[in-house]
């Protein structure tokens, strides 16, 4: 019989060690990835997450000595993960919800599954040698654990996360851990007492059930997080996309973090686009780095422009915007226009091998809230900005927020203005910040540059604009003294000064 064989049980533990492996580093990404979402600051809680469960992973090594029964110990660390690791993000969506606190409830959830994670490859190879293997190799246990984590590590990013979304993906693996339980107590049926199957059974139907209702688990959470109603949600390779609807009013949340509100975005993406469009003296052909949603192109193509090239990291938010009949009413069917060329990568890689030269260059990146983010907002990527620009061009760059942020702001405008300048060896870029008021988000900052100061400063303006004029842009350029200039280190990679400021002045204001 199979139960009795030694060999397909060999096999079995080894395959089992490949998927718990798997499911134990899913758990670590998907409670790294919630915390990043939810709190911010992907550095910080990647780094947080990731030494919190490989502490408490040892910690389940240490308590695995203590195990009498080993299979028993293995199948029921089996079913607490399955619940544990299953349910882990509804647990902490719902936590953010309801209460506004994660940060408990994601520390114990670590504690406990990694502590159980911690148990399963000791157990697994005191199985091993206890089914009597003739040539018990502990490395062979370990190559099938780290084959397992190299699985996983790809398999999240590329199909886990834009394919399941994030409360899924918790509970499939939760389902896992559960099956191996099964398959386990099947292979070693001295363990498959009354109390440990219907524990399983139990278990499997809870998390089964919760699996094909999480569609409504994902609804329930997002309704109880968001002001007005949640009309999609969905996850990408890179983020979590959430628009929202009162009446005739849509907002864009990534990641959680509000992105636009149909209500006042023009006066961000007018007060962005405008100025620079306004005052170049060629404005024929534009590179936007970022702006997937089309709000800054349609500002753009306002003019007679030639060509425009957008570039943004993620296609499923460039996609979402050229075919959902309301965005694409909202951007005026700008990433739809012929002249635009939507071009999905990574900014820095693009500008590395771009040869074309702009006349405008619209950086509307995300903030720099990360490592990720902040070498979008360094001297060295500025450097690589100015070699696309063309001789009499203009770059303007979104800087966050001279008040929330005021030293994160200046930093940006310090950094560009460093920036060395080909058409005057020797000296830096000129510069204009500048600055608006927009309700969703409060005073928030740009700062225009070139190789020189445009000789006409009065805006060419199109018709139809409703916030910007040329008294407003005058006005725009006007810093109140708690928002006005002070020092700032400058950006580079090697420093990433910005992400303290930025973090500091934020937490300084709403934490």
């Amino acid at each position: 019989m199979i139960r009795q064989g030694t060999g397909q049980r060999e096999v079995w533990l080894l395959a089992a060690t490949f998927l718990v492996a798997l499911a134990g580093l899913i758990y670590e990404l998907i409670g790294a990835t919630l915390s990043s979402y939810l709190l911010g600051d992907s550095v910080r809680q990647f780094s947080f997450v990731i030494g919190l469960y490989l502490a408490a992973m040892g910690l389940g090594a240490w308590v695995s000595r203590f195990v009498a029964d080993t299979v028993a110990g293995f199948v029921w660390a089996q079913i607490a993960l399955g619940l544990f690791g299953g349910f882990m993000a509804p647990i902490l969506f719902f936590s953010y919800a309801m209460m506004g606190e994660v940060g408990i409830p994601l520390t114990l959830n670590l504690i406990v599954v990694g502590t159980l994670a911690g148990m399963e490859l000791p157990l697994i190879a005191r199985l091993l040698k206890e089914i009597g293997l003739p040539e018990f190799r502990f490395e062979n246990v370990l190559s099938f654990d780290y084959v397992g984590a190299l699985a996983a590590s790809l398999m999240f990013p590329l199909l886990i996360v834009p394919h399941l979304g994030l409360m899924s993906a918790s509970l499939s693996f939760g389902v896992l851990n559960l099956l191996v339980a099964g398959l386990s107590l099947w292979l070693f049926p001295q363990a498959a007492t009354r109390g440990t199957l219907a524990a399983w059974g139990l278990a499997l139907v809870v998390t089964l059930a919760a699996l094909v209702g999480s569609e409504r688990l994902v609804a329930v959470s997002e309704a109880s997080l968001f002001e007005d109603d949640v009309i999609l949600s969905q996850d990408t390779a890179y983020q979590h996309i959430t628009l929202t609807r009162f009446r005739d009013r849509t907002r864009l949340f990534l990641d959680n973090s509000i992105q636009f509100d149909s209500q006042d975005e023009y006066r961000y993406h007018e007060t962005l686009v405008q100025p620079v469009m306004g005052l170049a003296p060629r404005a024929a052909h534009v590179l936007i780095l970022g702006g997937g949603d089309g709000l800054a192109a349609r500002e753009v193509f306002r003019h007679g422009v030639e060509s425009v090239t957008l570039v943004d990291l993620d296609p499923g938010v460039t996609e979402l915007f050229r075919s959902h009949p309301d965005l694409v009413a909202l951007n005026g069917g700008a990433l739809n226009d012929p002249r635009l060329r939507v071009i999905n990568q990574d900014a820095w890689k693009f500008l590395e091998t771009a040869t074309e030269s702009y006349d405008i260059i619209i950086a509307d990146l995300p903030d720099p809230k990360s490592i990720a983010l902040s070498k979008l907002y360094s001297a060295e990527f500025y450097a690589l900005m100015v070699q696309r620009l063309s001789a009499q061009g203009l770059i303007v760059v979104q800087s966050g927020s001279p008040l929330f942020a005021r030293q994160g702001f200046w930093s940006v405008a310090h950094t560009i203005e460093a920036t060395r300048n080909p058409m005057a060896p020797g000296e830096g870029l000129w510069t204009l910040p500048y600055h608006v008021w927009v309700p969703s988000f409060g005073d928030w900052g740009f700062v225009m540059a070139g190789f020189r100061e445009p000789s006409d400063r009065a805006l060419r303006l199109p018709q139809g604009l409703r916030y910007l004029t040329q008294e407003t842009w005058e006005q725009a350029q006007v810093f109140a003294p708690d928002s006005a200039d002070m020092p700032a280190e400058i950006n580079s990679i090697q420093s990433h000064a910005l992400i303290g400021y930025y973090n500091a002045g934020w937490d300084e204001w709403f934490k």
